[in-house]
């Protein structure tokens, strides 16, 4: 069984960079496609982030973070990281990593086959 463990969650302040890891365990590392969610503390829904393509060699993003958010894979490692840039008050939520063997689904909560429990992220205005 697939499992997801996020870490680097934590408060910051506007303007700063934080790193959030996601390691996988239990499966093939490279059979799957990997992608962070988030959830806001009135959010109703997951919104898409940022994912990341089987062999890392293509990458999506939310339009909220483009530009400013990173997401890479080390296979060595089983981690997929979301590099944070440049956080404002509107990035506080809980952020989840999330694992499916589909590449070319849409990114949406729904299409994902397996999730971590989620960090949460505070940024301080």
């Amino acid at each position: 069984q697939v499992q997801l463990v996020e870490s680097g969650g934590g408060l910051v302040q506007n303007g700063d960079s934080l790193r959030l890891s996601c390691t996988f365990s239990g499966g093939t590392f490279s059979l799957y496609a990997m992608g962070w969610f988030r959830q806001a503390p009135t959010g109703k829904e997951r919104d898409f982030v940022a994912a990341i393509s089987r062999s890392g060699s293509l990458t999506y993003y939310g339009d909220s973070t483009k530009g400013r958010f990173t997401i890479s894979r080390e296979a060595a490692k089983n981690t997929v990281y979301l590099q944070m840039n440049s956080v404002n008050p509107d990035d506080t939520a809980d952020y989840y990593c999330a694992a499916r063997r589909n590449s070319l689904l849409t990114w949406t909560p729904s299409s994902m086959e397996y999730w971590g429990k989620g960090t949460p992220v505070t940024v301080s205005s």
